[in-house]
């Protein structure tokens, strides 16, 4: 093929990658628009994308003034107490916390630090099980059934359970981390756990025999072993496991924020739902849209590191 046939074929492949994506993306908000105006709900129209993107303004002027409050707030505190200490210089000020509303940035940002800690901590638990499992056929007869158990059972049932335990457990006067917090990072990580197990000893099960062949020619220890056979050749199985159990993380949070009532994006849906105001279908919409976005860029995210890390970058494109 000529040097004008590559550039050709080349900008063609990228014109497809561009053009389709915004095709479908219009036709979407033109059938949104349309079908939107058509219907009508006890608070009004159904939003269509031009009230989604009047709440979107709506919601960072809300986050932008409540960071004003917050820090007049403060600024009134620092003043207050400075003339205190200047008419006795041995009062020791107190600073008092804010305790102005979350806005719908602030919830956006306690739903991600929940998801992301509740991934880690099932990545932790959850890959090197996978690992010992796949080395193990005596492991994997043992621990199969209890995967199979409990694999389906959704997290929201763990939910009641997780609170309870949580109460029980997590006492103390001056706690390090809300317990609203600790029931979703512990929902998110039990949702979490099971596809990267499956996946990671699949990998790890499946891997090319002449690799194990060549590390038992070398008398590798078993750590080594691990780490310069096992784990490599597992990288592609054990990322399919992580983007799959992300994606169902973050779904399964906002069912438990809304749930549980515990701060986030789904108590925001839900406290909206409950507000019945004129604006609430809007809002709620807008955090659908939001909630979407962001999931979607979790899975690019986790895409990308996939290609830097894995080997095997054919199962990496999509």
């Amino acid at each position: 093929m000529t040097i004008r046939g590559l550039f050709t074929a080349f900008f063609t492949t990228k014109a497809k990658a561009i053009v389709l994506p915004t095709v479908g993306i219009i036709c979407f908000l033109l059938f949104w628009s349309l079908t939107a105006s058509s219907i009508d709900t006890s608070l009004g129209k159904f939003p269509g994308p031009s009230s989604v993107a009047t709440q979107i303004s709506n919601l960072i002027n809300e986050h932008n003034t409540e960071r004003e409050k917050e820090a007049a707030f403060y600024l009134r505190q620092k003043q207050r107490n400075e003339a205190r200490m200047a008419k006795d210089p041995s009062y020791e000020p107190k600073i008092r916390a804010y305790t102005g509303k979350e806005t719908f940035l602030d919830q956006i940002i306690t739903s991600l630090l929940t998801v992301l800690s509740g991934f880690l901590l099932a990545a932790i638990i959850a890959i090197p099980l996978g690992i010992a499992i796949g080395l193990s056929k005596n492991l994997n007869m043992a621990i199969n059934p209890i995967i199979q158990i409990f694999k389906p059972v959704s997290p929201l049932a763990w939910l009641p359970l997780v609170t309870m335990v949580v109460s029980a457990l997590y006492v103390s006067p001056e706690p390090l981390f809300a317990k609203s917090f600790i029931n979703s990072l512990i929902t998110v990580t039990l949702c979490s756990i099971w596809p990267m197990v499956i996946n990671t000893s699949f990998g790890v099960a499946s891997m090319n025999q002449d690799w194990v062949n060549v590390s038992k020619v070398l008398s590798l220890p078993k750590l080594v072993h691990i780490q310069k056979i096992v784990i490599p050749a597992s990288i592609p199985a054990i990322f399919t496991g992580m983007r799959m159990s992300l994606g169902v993380a973050w779904m399964v949070l906002i069912a438990a924020e809304m749930l549980a009532q515990n701060p986030g994006l789904g108590k925001f849906v839900w406290d909206e739902f409950q507000n019945g105001s004129s604006q609430s279908l809007s809002r709620i919409m807008t955090a659908v849209i939001v909630i979407g976005l962001i999931g979607f860029m979790l899975d690019r995210t986790m895409l990308q590191l996939q290609k830097k890390l894995s080997w095997d970058k054919s199962n990496a494109q999509r």
